[in-house]
């Protein structure tokens, strides 16, 4: 399926990008899907190409702000943003109960939906993510420097450009580097390439870009609101990512007190 796009108020009003796997069937459980730092949707192919995992559950990928389709009437926005407009898409079509599941900062927008609302998230699966801000812990955990990463695209970011500008190429291999590893395919690299140049171009694409980048460094950490997740949490976390760090996974992991299952 294509994606689609739907009108939340959030926001001053909101137009959220979103994709299903197939058509919603009520009948089955539902898995709500964050994709990662600028990417989108199309994050999740392999999964809307499974078919086995179609006929098992809905699965619902939704773009946060300054992804993909979604747009909003006030330009800035943040993480809780983008969890209180998930959780809007979700009443907008009538699913009451939902899992949700987020790669890299979507972990931390999924954690903060089963927060702000308990009685629709039933559990959440989290990919080599982090709960921490980025704080000098997290770098001593392994952790990358995010800042490091981060300044130098917000810095160039910062000047309005014409209709005719697209993002930087080397911003998006960068982003593949340290999102995807080193051994992403030359055509995995030529569809995000494509699929970047397309979300973000001209100025309105630059300052989703920037502020996108700005949320990722700046962001609050939720180590100590984590008590608040009351629904079962798995964390899945790669050996080989260059993001986050096994250790610092094993230290949020423990932070679920409430959790009946983590």
């Amino acid at each position: 399926m294509t994606t689609r796009t739907i009108d939340i108020p959030h926001l001053g009003g909101s137009t959220i990008g979103y994709k299903f796997g197939r058509e919603y069937d009520p009948s089955l459980p539902t898995m709500v899907m964050v994709n990662s730092f600028t990417t989108s949707v199309e994050l999740y192919r392999p999964q809307f190409a499974d078919a086995e995992l179609n006929e098992s559950m809905n699965l619902l990928a939704i773009e946060p702000y300054g992804h993909g389709a979604t747009r909003a009437s006030y330009g800035q926005f943040t993480y809780w943003d983008s969890a209180i407009a998930n959780l809007q898409v979700l009443e907008a079509l009538g699913i009451n109960q939902s899992f949700a599941l987020g790669t890299s900062q979507g972990g931390w927008i999924v954690t903060r939906m089963a927060m702000l609302s308990p009685e629709t998230i039933q559990g959440i699966v989290i990919f080599g993510t982090s709960m921490d801000f980025e704080s000098q812990a997290s770098k001593d955990r392994g952790c990358w420097d995010g800042s490091a990463f981060c300044s130098p695209s917000i810095d160039a970011l910062s000047t309005p450009v014409d209709d005719d500008w697209i993002v930087d190429d080397d911003f998006v291999i960068a982003v593949l580097g340290a999102g995807l590893g080193e051994s992403v395919s030359d055509e995995e690299r030529d569809f995000w390439l494509e699929t970047y140049r397309a979300n973000y171009s001209g100025d309105d694409g630059r300052r989703r870009l920037r502020t996108s980048t700005v949320n990722l460094r700046d962001r609050d950490g939720i180590e100590a609101r984590l008590n608040e997740v009351t629904c079962p949490v798995l964390w899945l976390q790669g050996t080989a990512d260059q993001v986050y760090s096994v250790t610092n996974a094993e230290h949020g992991i423990s932070l679920f007190t409430q959790s009946p299952r983590s």
